[in-house]
């Protein structure tokens, strides 16, 4: 079986399992638990690895973290909370606790009580932010997994099996074994995301479409300083980098989130991607009003999906036309629609030599009021790099057929690229996706900057201004007519003897009715 066989064959295991496990459950809500179960075998792997390499490093070489005694385990927990932000004693290592769960007629205490010691663990020290409330959305005393204890210790004895049971790799914890736990988490996000409908599309972006925007900041360079996305969701997007620029992240990877739930899902999807603690830095708030990372220096990667067209304070709050993120443009974005907000704030934390993508709703490039004068202001200080029209249906709960804005301090011209790739897409299941090939073709002419008919135009200032500040791709792009021609002087002619061919029928059949009326 080839490797991509095994890792489809994984997946499905892996959502079946989570679908018989559920019982009656709603599938949204018992994704925390699936989810959390996932990073609990995951960090204790990841540990017992760590511990175990370091002691056969010293010259043990028959150590085992697992079989050591809580006692003897003391020792190294401030030294490797240091290196490893956590600590985990060996009784409380998921293998420990999965081994002995039948027996164990409080097993949802043990398991709360672990994951409460896992937290504290990281308490006084640096991690102590990137720890705090991972396991908090599975509650393992919830009435959900069963009306009675007896009940949801044995949904909890099933899940740790299941989870246990899952082969990430025969070869010890690798780089292998990493890459599958953090592709099965990334797997299981983007199911429970399409399952979901709108509100699984409010935190994760599919996988092709969040490559596509990190590639589109990097072209061109082997490194950035850091990146950055204000509405990190699930943390999908800031991941991509590590796979079209591999240890080209020097600083790490920044974020903020509203929504509690989906911060400690991104916080645990950096660590089920090996990004150690020292490495992140996720907020949570609400980045219009309350923004995280003031004092950071500027970001020379910035890639995000912010929620389309949301309620924000705007100009009710009369702070806000004062703060140094939205000033510049002399207007706030309506309250009714925050998309500009979010677009102005990337702007301002945007490095003088960076690249930032940002997916819009495309009644930003065109509406009026308020928006058009941001627009104006983003054109006229020449900040618009690009315009890219994304195909319809890519995102999950919404088809609506999206754009991408391309911003940068830089530029070489005072011209806007406009690349028409609606298009570009390949019908899979009951959505539309973009593959390697279609994220090339827009990389290409984005990194060519050239007119290709029908696909793309670079246009002038003048002629935007012109076009009172409109910057949708349909305006400048002209669609290929796919129309077939019609030559009028023979469609002329057919008609022509058609309708003589018509009179002869007809006369025929006057006859035939005439001679059977003369026989009568």
């Amino acid at each position: 079986m080839t490797k991509e066989a095994e890792r489809s064959e994984l997946h499905k295991t892996i959502w079946r399992i989570a679908n018989d496990l559920r019982g009656s459950v709603d599938g949204w809500d018992f994704k925390a638990y699936v989810l959390g179960m996932l990073f609990y075998r995951f960090i204790s792997e990841n540990l017992t690895a760590y511990l175990n390499e370091a002691e056969r490093q010293a010259g043990n070489p028959d150590f085992d973290y697992r079989y050591l005694s809580n006692a003897d385990a003391e020792f190294g927990r401030e030294e490797t909370v240091r290196e490893k932000g956590f600590y985990i004693l060996p009784q409380d290592l998921f293998a420990n606790v999965r081994e002995r769960a039948r027996w164990d007629e409080n097993l949802n205490e043990t398991l709360s009580r672990v994951f409460t010691n896992i937290e504290a663990s990281a308490v006084g020290t640096d991690s102590e932010d990137d720890i705090k409330g991972l396991f908090a959305d599975v509650d393992v005393n919830s009435g959900k997994l069963g009306p009675t204890v007896a009940k949801r210790n044995e949904k909890l004895i099933k899940l740790l099996d299941a989870i246990g049971d899952l082969n990430f790799g025969n070869d010890g914890f690798t780089h292998n074994t990493i890459d599958a736990f953090g592709d099965a988490y990334e797997y299981l996000m983007g199911m429970y995301a399409a399952n979901a409908g709108k509100s699984g599309g409010e935190y994760y972006t599919p996988q092709e479409v969040s490559e596509l925007l990190a590639r589109i900041t990097v072209v061109g360079k082997t490194e950035v300083n850091k990146v950055y996305d204000p509405a990190c969701g699930s943390g999908s997007l800031l991941l991509k980098f590590n796979k079209v620029l591999p240890g080209g992240v020097r600083k790490g990877f920044f974020g903020q989130e509203i929504n509690l739930t989906t911060y400690n899902l991104c916080r645990i999807n950096m660590f089920l991607h090996d990004i150690n603690y020292e490495q992140f830095d996720i907020a949570h708030g609400d980045t219009l009003i309350d923004p995280a990372h003031w004092d950071d220096e500027p970001f020379e990667a910035i890639v995000s999906n912010p929620p389309y067209s949301i309620r924000w304070e705007g100009d009710a709050n009369p702070l806000l036309i004062n703060d140094e993120r939205y000033a510049p443009a002399g207007v706030l974005a309506p309250k009714s629609k925050a998309d500009l907000a979010f677009t102005m704030h990337m702007l301002h934390w945007l490095a003088v030599d960076g690249t930032a993508a940002i997916v819009e709703f495309p009644g930003v490039l065109y509406r009026g009021g308020a928006e058009q004068k941001i627009r104006k202001y983003l054109v006229d200080n020449n900040y618009v790099d690009a315009v890219i029209q994304l195909p319809p249906d890519l995102f999950f709960g919404t088809t609506i057929a999206t754009c991408i804005i391309v911003l940068k301090k830089s530029k070489t011209d005072n011209k806007i690229l406009f690349i028409d790739a609606s298009a570009e897409f390949t019908r899979q299941g009951n959505r539309n996706k973009l593959t390697a090939d279609h994220q090339q073709r827009i990389l290409d002419v984005f990194t060519a900057r050239a007119d290709v008919a029908h696909f793309a135009t670079v246009v002038d200032h003048d002629a935007i201004a012109e076009n009172n500040y409109n910057i949708a791709v349909s305006a400048y792009v002209e669609a290929e007519d796919k129309r077939v021609a019609t030559d009028i002087k023979a469609l002329n002619a057919e008609i022509a003897r058609v309708v003589e061919r018509q009179a002869q029928l007809r006369a025929e059949i006057d006859a035939i009715i005439a001679g059977l009326e003369g026989e009568a």
